[in-house]
């Protein structure tokens, strides 16, 4: 799996849990939070749903390297094995 292989299955995931939310327009610095209204129950079946997905094991002490794009992308790289 690539980088832009993650990034589009974060996306995808993502519209799933915020099917109004203009993915286009995800600033991949910001905070998901911010930038969507998300409840801290969303953001949680979010990273399940990329858990179950992507089949790696998200500790809850590494929730918040994964509150941006950019940092969710690195975080599941990394566990991934994908080159930077």
């Amino acid at each position: 799996m690539t980088t832009d292989e993650i990034r589009d299955t974060v996306l995808r995931m993502l519209g799933e849990i915020a099917p109004e939310a203009d993915l286009a327009a995800i600033k991949p610095d910001v905070d998901f939070r911010d930038q969507l209204d998300l409840d801290s129950m969303d953001l949680l079946n979010f990273v399940i749903a990329v858990d179950q997905e992507l089949h790696v094991e998200i500790a809850e002490a590494d929730y918040p390297r994964l509150s941006t794009l950019d940092g969710f992308v690195a975080y599941l790289g990394e566990r991934l094995g994908v080159p930077a």
